[in-house]
Formats: structure tokens, sequence, C-alpha cells
């Protein structure tokens, strides 16, 4: 598989940089770099940076970012892209903090996709861990979850982990449960992004830091069926939904796809969480995509 991981999101919306204080001191990320207005925070693990903030008119995503292995695999996967049909750019160097190599794609509902190598990394930052140390997985709205699924699948070589009855399908690119998961709803729009932290421990610590800072909990502590995963949700000020998270499943190249029964105790195997309220509901929904670039 070309694609390995999932690096980073760049989150578009008016005055959104003017977050980061938030996302630091409470959400426990760390500034990386500031460049053009834009604040780059990083997790505690190597990557360069897991969130960009830029301002933009609208609320959505700029930018889901993935990793390969070095120029030679992006440079393979961009020119078999192109023989499809996809539109994709030219590979070509970065300019932006932490520099890299890699194209940019569009998904089948317009998001904008980016594959990159040679992006800069940091030695773990062992004294904070207990804040996020990754990108654990993003949540996207689909009103086209079959195509954008087969997407996923048949053009990136991202396999099928598990289903959430025919309401979520979960995709993964490694070991990790999941990386990228697609859930149907009548427009595009970013469901929720997920923070891996290091243990329950550090986990519980995430969810304590934020109560201390006067952010509860809006769906959680909890633990999902598929992925078995603990969650906790937030609805923060900066108009999208983020989630700790810890422990995903690892699965092996003959995990077997099941389809998960939409019901309480397998939504939150702990019984801890109950439903999420229709403001979390509307949260996880979003706003309709711009698809910016």
């Amino acid at each position: 598989m070309t694609i390995n991981r999932l690096r980073a999101i760049a989150l578009g919306g008016p005055g959104l940089p003017a977050h980061e204080s938030l996302l630091a001191e409470g959400w426990g990320l760390i500034a990386a770099a500031h460049a053009d207005g834009v604040a780059y925070l990083r997790g505690t693990g190597a990557e360069h940076h897991i969130v960009a903030l830029h301002d933009r008119p609208a609320h959505g995503i700029v930018s889901v970012d993935f990793a390969a292995d070095d120029r030679s695999a992006v440079d393979a996967l961009q020119r078999s892209l192109a023989a499809r049909g996809v539109r994709v750019t030219a590979p070509a160097a970065l300019t932006t903090p932490g520099g890299g190599y890699g194209f940019a794609l569009h998904d089948p509902d317009g998001r904008r996709l980016r594959v990159l190598c040679d992006v800069a990394r940091h030695a773990d930052t062992a004294d904070h861990d207990d804040h996020p140390r990754k990108l654990s997985h993003v949540v996207l709205n689909t009103p086209q979850m079959d195509v954008v699924k087969d997407f996923f699948c048949d053009v990136l070589g991202f396999k099928i982990s598990d289903w959430s009855e025919d309401q979520m399908v979960f995709l993964r690119c490694n070991s990790d449960h999941h990386c990228v998961a697609l859930n149907r709803l009548g427009h595009a729009s970013l469901n929720h992004v997920a923070f891996e932290m290091r243990s329950i421990h550090a986990y519980m610590r995430g969810i304590g830091r934020m109560k201390a800072k006067g952010f509860a909990t809006d769906w959680g502590p909890g633990r999902h069926g598929p992925g078995n995963n603990p969650f906790a949700y937030f609805a923060l000020p900066t108009g999208f939904v983020f989630e700790f998270t810890a422990e995903l499943q690892q699965v092996g190249p003959d995990h077997k796809p099941q389809v998960w029964q939409r019901v309480p105790h397998l939504s939150d195997l702990w019984g801890t969480a109950g439903p999420p309220t229709p403001a979390m509901r509307a949260a996880m929904a979003g706003r309709p995509d711009p698809n910016q670039a």
C-alpha cells in the first residue's frame, strides 16, 4: 500500500488561528510554526504538525494529508492516479513549514487530499506524555458513501475494516483499525477529528485538562464497538468536533470486516456515555464543506 498513514489535517474558518491557545493549553497540542497567517500545531509524536489552522471565509477542510514512504512512491501513485483520470497536481517540493514533497488530488466529494513524503519530523516529546500523540482518524460525512468508499479502496488502496450497518464504513491504510471513516449524510462535511493519546491515563488526563478549562465532554467518556477505542467528543469554539481516543484496535492482513449493529451497547461498550445529544449530532453533521483549496 503506497499511502501508509494519516499525517495531518488543515482546517479553515473565520479567525480560526486565534483558537491556537485553546488547542495548546487545553487540548494539548504544541506550536510547531507560524507562516502566512497559518498556525501549525504538532502532537508529542514525530509528525512536524498534525493540525494547521487557516483563516478562511467558511468553515471546512483545507486538506487531509497522508504520507507515503518516499519520492518514488509519491511519483508512482501520482502517475497511476493521472492514468485513471483522477485530477491531480504535479508532484513538487513544499514551501510550507516542515517542507516535504508531494501532490494534491480531490476525492469524489471534492475534498482536497494530499500525499506527501520527506516532511520534517520531530523527536517524541516525552515530557508531554498526557497530550495527544498523533491524529488517530478523521470521519468524513458524505452524500455518496459507496462512491467515496470505492475511491479510497479501489483507487487509493485503503482496506475496509468494519461497517456500522449501512451508515458508516471504517477504512485503514496500515494496522490501525481506521484512519478514515465515512458517514452517510446529505452533504459533504467534516464529522470529527480524533487525536490519539498514549494511554487510557493520558486520555482521562486530557478530559480533565479540558474540564479545568471549562469544557465538559459533549459525548463520552465511552468505548466504541468498531475499533474498540475509548471516545470523548468536544464541540469546540473552533466550529469543529474534536475527539480524544486511545488504544485503537490493531488489525492484520487476515482481518475480516464485520457489520456492527447500531445499538447502544455496541456504540458504547462501557455503557457510560449514553447516546449523543441532538446538539452533538448537529455539530458532527457540520456545515457543507466549501472545498477550500
